[in-house]
C-alpha cells in the first residue's frame, strides 16, 4: 500500500508533467516562414523546406516550431506579415523573392534566409555572395540570366515565332527583372515583344482575352510565384488560345504548359531549409555564402506540343531532363 507522503509525491510529479511538457515546447526554437503565395500552391516546395530542416536535425513539432505567414498573392500584405514574425521573436525567417525586401526592412538582427531570383548584391541584401556580411543569406536562383536561352528554346520549338507576349506582375519585384532581360534578348533574336500586366486571376483572364487582337505567336511567363500559383489557369488558357508557352518553373509545364527551363526550385527550398537549420545550430548568416543554384532542368510537355500541332525536335527531346507524355 502506498503511503500518503508517497501518494502526494507521485501526484505532484504527475501534475508537473504537463507543465514540463509545455516548458519544453515553449523552449523550441521558432522558424518564421514568410511566402508571398498560398500554402496549397506549393506543397512540394514546402515539403522540400521541411526536408532541409530535417537534414540538419530539426523536425517540426518535435524540436522546432514553424510559424507560417502567407501573402496569398497580395504583395502589400508582406510588410505587416514580416513585422508580425519580428514581434514573435522567431529565431530565423525563410522568405521567397517578393518577401525578401519586406523582411529586410522589418529587422536588421533576426537572420533571414532567402530564395531569390535576382542578384542579392544588386538589391543591397548582401555585401557579396561569398561573405554576405549582414543578417541575410540564402539561395540565388539564376533566372534573368536564362532569358536568352529560354527564347532560343522557344524558337527551336516554334521556328515561325515572331511576336512574343510577355506576362508580368507589375506589383512584383520579378517584373523589373523580366523586363530588364527579356527585351534586349528578344531584340537580339529579332523578336517583337508585347508586355502584358496581370496580378490577379481576373487580370490573367483579361490578358488572354486581349491576345485575340494582339495576335502573339507565343507566351513568355515571368518567373514569379504568382504565375506558378496560377499555373493551371495559365496552362488551360494558353492551350485554349493555341499559344505555345514557356516558363522558368517546371510546375507550369506539368500543369499543361509547353516548355520550361530554369533552376530546380524544389531543391532550392531544401537548401534554404538547410541554411535555416544551420542558423538554429549557431551559424551566422554573415558567414554562410549565398548558394548559386546551378541545377537547371529542361521540361517539355509532349502532350501539349501534340495538341498545339507542334513537332518537338529530336535534339530537344534528347536534351530534356523530363518529357511529359
Amino acid at each position: 500500500m502506498i503511503g500518503r507522503r508517497e501518494f502526494v509525491t507521485v501526484l505532484g510529479g504527475a501534475a508537473a508533467w504537463p507543465i514540463a511538457a509545455r516548458a519544453q515546447q515553449a523552449a523550441m526554437p521558432v522558424v518564421g516562414f514568410l511566402n508571398s503565395a498560398s500554402p496549397e500552391a506549393f506543397p512540394d516546395r514546402l515539403r522540400a523546406f521541411h526536408r532541409g530542416l530535417k537534414d540538419t536535425g530539426f523536425v517540426e513539432g518535435e524540436n522546432v516550431a514553424i510559424v507560417y505567414r502567407w501573402g496569398e498573392n497580395q504583395f502589400d500584405r508582406l510588410p505587416e506579415l514580416a513585422a508580425d514574425l519580428v514581434r514573435r521573436q522567431v529565431k530565423v525567417i525563410a522568405v521567397n523573392t517578393p518577401a525578401a525586401l519586406p523582411a529586410k526592412a522589418a529587422t536588421a538582427s533576426i537572420p533571414i534566409v532567402f530564395l531569390l531570383n535576382e542578384d542579392p548584391v544588386r538589391l543591397g541584401l548582401v555585401a557579396s555572395l561569398a561573405r554576405p556580411g549582414g543578417n541575410l543569406t540564402g539561395v540565388n536562383n539564376v533566372s534573368g540570366e536564362l532569358t536568352a536561352k529560354q527564347l532560343e528554346l522557344l524558337r527551336e520549338l516554334v521556328p515561325s515565332v515572331a511576336r512574343v507576349a510577355v506576362i508580368v506582375s507589375p506589383v512584383s519585384l520579378t517584373a523589373e527583372i523580366t523586363l530588364r532581360d527579356v527585351e534586349p534578348a528578344a531584340r537580339a533574336m529579332r523578336l517583337q515583344t508585347d508586355i502584358v500586366n496581370a496580378s490577379t486571376r481576373r487580370e490573367i483572364d483579361a490578358a488572354f482575352a486581349s491576345f485575340v487582337g494582339r495576335r502573339p505567336d507565343a507566351l513568355f511567363v515571368a518567373s514569379d510565384p504568382l504565375f506558378t500559383s496560377r499555373r493551371v489557369q495559365l496552362a488551360n488558357s494558353a492551350t485554349r488560345h493555341g499559344l505555345p508557352m514557356i516558363a522558368s518553373t517546371r510546375e507550369i509545364t506539368e500543369a499543361g504548359g509547353l516548355i520550361s527551363y530554369g533552376s530546380n526550385v524544389v531543391d532550392a527550398y531544401r537548401q534554404i531549409g538547410i541554411y535555416a537549420g544551420r542558423i538554429l545550430k549557431g551559424a551566422k548568416p554573415e558567414d554562410l555564402p549565398v548558394v548559386q543554384s546551378t541545377k537547371l532542368e529542361l521540361v517539355i510537355n509532349h502532350q501539349t506540343a501534340r495538341i498545339l500541332g507542334l513537332t518537338v525536335p529530336d535534339k530537344l527531346l534528347a536534351l530534356a531532363d523530363e518529357v511529359i507524355e
